[in-house]
């Protein structure tokens, strides 16, 4: 079982950015309103980025590192996934 981290677009234009073991529950979580203290209040939310590491330490050292990431690091990011796909 891998390990995840996310970047959720929030109904502000936000960005939000967490980890987790399964990214369609967490993100069900999210989009009901029991997620993040952040995302309860900023929905509707999408999973905009996904990336999978190797275990729980690996992906809480990426969260650290994208929560670093400006803006428009993360927009660029984003759009190189999706361009990916």
């Amino acid at each position: 079982m891998g390990w995840y981290v996310y970047i959720l677009r929030c109904g502000d234009g936000s960005l939000y950015t967490g980890y987790t073991d399964d990214v369609e529950r967490r993100l069900a979580v999210h989009q009901s309103g029991k997620g993040g203290k952040y995302t309860r209040s900023h929905l509707p939310v999408e999973l905009v980025y996904r990336e999978e590491l190797l275990d729980k330490s690996t992906a809480l050292r990426r969260e650290a590192a994208l929560k670093r990431f400006s803006r428009k690091e993360k927009l660029a990011l984003i759009e190189s996934a999706q361009q990916a796909e």
